[in-house]
């Protein structure tokens, strides 16, 4: 592995910039598809400046803040220190390959290995239980990805994993370096990044960033144009109408249980049964009524009154 750069003293916005040079762990899981917060086509328009860097939310916040709890515990329980790696590390044939790993530590059987602190709802409990038979334990995919990740760039033979969860449990798992699936991550990112570097998205999604792009890439139509979509077209027709029924089969049996729940509230704001609480509160709202502003002031109405162009996506039976 190479050292890109020092992360002592280096600024934000730098900082951000050489995570737009290549892949880091927390991008593995996305890559693969098994991300349950962002997609590839999020990532790809994130790595070409597409979308803005967004905050990070309350847990990712927090698991910044408690890394060192989570770290002195860990040392605290096992007897092994952690030393910090303020760098960020290259891959030597892989160069978009990066990790910003949170520490390294001595392993007797293995030596340096890398050293990861997390942070978990209780919710998560069950995703870091034990295996069926007592040995061991399984962490989350994506995580189990972010450090085979680690271990492809930096080559060390194993990583340790520490978790602070509802911030009353404390677990720690060892991670084997693991040849195969390595394999498949450089396969995989190899082939994201070279759509990154080709400005061509990954097959799109149906992710809010995938409507996203197409809307700025095909910002409008031409009149009167029309095409002979492939003969794949039609599953895709086929698929569009299976979900739109199930849509609205869905929507109505929602409508149906809050309009049952409504009735049982009646007068009542609220109400409380097995765990969840259930409520319909009187909210007042203003609104400007446009129609009679318009009808009224007519010259006020044109000065400030704007137009928005957008493109309606619909599918008809042929004639």
């Amino acid at each position: 592995m190479k050292k890109l750069v020092s992360t002592v003293d280096l600024p934000f916005e730098d900082w951000l910039e050489y995570r737009k040079q290549g892949l880091g762990g927390s991008d593995a899981s996305v890559v693969c598809g098994v991300n349950r917060y962002k997609s590839p086509v999020e990532l790809f328009m994130e790595k070409t400046g597409q979308l803005p860097y967004s905050e990070a939310g309350e847990a990712a916040y927090w698991g910044n803040v408690l890394e060192a709890v989570v770290r002195d515990e860990f040392t605290k329980r096992t007897g092994i220190e952690v030393m910090l790696v303020n760098e960020i590390l290259q891959h030597d044939d892989y160069p978009f390959m990066l990790a910003n790993v949170d520490g390294v530590c001595q392993h007797p059987n293995y030596g340096t290995c890398i050293f990861e602190a997390k942070t978990a709802g209780a919710f998560k409990l069950a995703e870091w239980e034990t295996n069926s038979n007592g040995v061991g334990g399984k962490i989350p995919d994506e995580y189990l990805l972010q450090l085979q990740h680690y271990l492809a760039v930096t080559g060390y033979a194993g990583a340790y994993v520490a978790v602070l969860i509802g911030g009353n449990t404390f677990k720690w798992r060892f991670i084997e370096r693991d040849e195969e699936l390595i394999s498949m991550l450089i396969s995989l990112e190899s082939d994201f990044w070279e759509h990154v570097t080709n400005g061509e998205p990954p097959p799109l999604d149906g992710s809010d960033a995938s409507v996203k792009f197409l809307t700025e890439k095909f910002p409008e139509s031409s009149p009167q144009s029309q095409i002979a979509l492939p003969d794949n077209a039609a599953e895709l027709i086929r698929q569009y109408n299976e979900a739109a029924a199930l849509e609205k089969q869905y929507k109505e049996q929602k409508q149906q249980a809050e309009n049952l729940l409504k009735e049982l509230l009646g007068d009542n704001e609220a109400g409380n049964v097995g765990g969840h609480s259930v409520s319909w509160k009187s909210q007042t709202q203003e609104r400007l009524d446009t129609k009679t502003f318009k009808a009224e002031h007519p010259r006020l109405f044109k000065k400030y009154a704007t137009q928005s162009s957008f493109r309606r996506f619909s599918i008809k039976e042929s004639a």
